[in-house]
């Protein structure tokens, strides 16, 4: 009985430690970031986020800085990064092949939102 506490004990507590370590590489959210959140954005203020590391996109009216999703975007990072800087409402409906993004996908861009387009 001792030995199946013991075992049960320590798979406890590697479990904890997996979750902890999967939370540490989730990606980061408007919340976790330090990007103020503005009323309005002009698309030349988007036109100077225009790098992998530093990565703003207008779609349907808001701004969104996506820096910190880019490394987990599920395409190629090429993809994506043409329209860092860049009004991509076309780009985001269509996913340059025809196909709209998932509601998943619109739930998750919502955390990078940090203000309207102007």
């Amino acid at each position: 009985m001792r030995k199946i506490y013991l075992i049960s004990t320590v798979v406890f507590w590697i479990l904890v430690g997996g979750f902890w370590l999967a939370g540490l590489s989730a990606p980061k959210t408007l919340a976790e970031t330090e990007t103020p959140v503005q009323k309005g954005y002009t698309l030349t203020d988007v036109a100077a986020h225009a790098t992998p590391n530093n990565c703003w996109m207008a779609i349907h009216g808001k701004v969104y800085d996506v820096t910190a999703y880019l490394p987990d975007h599920p395409s190629r990072p090429e993809i994506i990064e043409t329209w860092c800087g860049r009004e991509a409402s076309l780009a985001y409906d269509t996913k340059t092949k025809g196909r709209r993004h998932s509601e998943t996908a619109d739930r998750l861009l919502e955390g990078y939102f940090i203000g309207e387009l102007k």
